[in-house]
């Protein structure tokens, strides 16, 4: 089978052959159509993963069918069409014992330390997905934990948003914002969408936003203009650059939720500011079996929408990097692996 590999760090990739996976015990063989990319695949390109092993195949935005079953798998057939996490629990520890297996210590990353999802097949562990109703899209599936599942734990279990709250997006024009735009409005909240990109506002507006500010140093001032003093939660999306600025849109008692980080550097955190307006600072990572079975619920209802920007061919990968290192996708970019 045809897959892209990371070679070196800081490498392009390259389109290579392997052999098709046999899988071991609970482990489960799917055949994809399209995986998607995720930002994280450029930071792992980039070195900043120290867990990733070179050469490694990317990707973690995984669904597809099942062609084989390797030993003890229960509850699922060939021919099932699953969506899965984009990790591996151990299934043993108290995180995962509890339904928390997104903080397992244990966890096993797909495209960091296990081959990732830029091939046709992949072996995924029965213990990382749950099974696609028929009503829902390959692109909906593909992006249900990642994406979907991801910004639902992170604004219901971790930002405890309820309906009728201010929610503020920031990045909303990235493949990661664009969803969270929507998915703020599912959940009744009062959005207002950050943006860099000027020219992506009227379609972010059309998702749903309630106000949409372009990004300047000072964009928390704009927030205070269009709200009673502040949002009551922030989903920060892109880390350094709009992370001080969030913070001080933050209302008395408003939590913001930490996703993405774009630049891993430090940020400046000025703890006088937490502590007057008793606001709370919570990291949100990855999303539980949990969160992917509502994720795939929603998109059943037909509520919620993929956004995404094209579907390019395996070999056109390295293409595809640069179009979001540039921010010219508007929603999420596919890779198409097989028919």
């Amino acid at each position: 089978m045809k897959n892209a590999i990371i070679p070196e760090k800081g490498q392009p990739l390259k389109i290579g052959e392997t052999e098709i996976p046999k899988p071991g015990p609970g482990e489960i063989l799917i055949r994809q159509k399209i995986t998607g990319i995720c930002y994280r695949d450029l930071l792992t390109q980039d070195g900043y993963f120290p867990r990733a092993r070179f050469p490694i195949t990317p990707g973690h935005e995984i669904s597809g069918t099942i062609v084989e079953l390797g030993e003890g798998v229960e509850n699922f057939k060939v021919g099932d069409r699953i969506a899965s996490l984009i990790y591996r629990p151990c299934g043993k520890c108290r995180y995962c014992k509890t339904g928390n297996e997104n903080l397992c210590p244990n966890k096993q990353i797909y495209g960091e330390n296990l081959p990732g999802s830029y091939a046709e097949y992949i072996l995924v562990h029965q213990n990382s997905v749950v099974k696609v109703p028929d009503s829902v899209g390959d692109h909906e599936a593909t992006i249900a934990s990642c994406v979907t599942g991801m910004i639902l734990h992170a604004l219901q279990k971790v930002g405890k948003l309820r309906e009728g709250e201010t929610l503020l997006v920031t990045g909303s024009g990235g493949g990661v914002g664009m969803h969270a735009v929507q998915i703020g409005k599912i959940l009744g909240a009062r959005v207002i969408a950050e943006t860099s990109s000027p020219e992506k506002m009227g379609e972010i507006r059309n998702l749903g936003a309630d106000e949409v500010i372009s990004y300047s140093d000072n964009f928390s001032r704009q927030i205070k203009n269009v709200t009673d003093g502040g949002v009551d939660v922030v989903l920060e999306t892109t880390g350094i650059h709009t992370f001080s600025q969030s913070l001080r849109s933050l209302n008395t008692g408003g939590r913001m939720v930490v996703i993405g980080n774009l630049k891993p550097e430090p940020v400046p955190l000025p703890l006088g500011l937490i502590i007057l307006k008793g606001n709370s600072i919570s990291g949100s990572i990855s999303s539980t079996r949990e969160d992917l079975r509502e994720a795939l619920h929603l998109s059943s209802s037909g509520k919620y929408k993929a956004i995404w920007h094209t579907e390019e061919p395996l070999q056109n990968v390295n293409e595809a990097f640069q179009l979001i290192r540039q921010k010219g996708n508007r929603g999420r970019v596919f890779l198409r692996l097989g028919e």
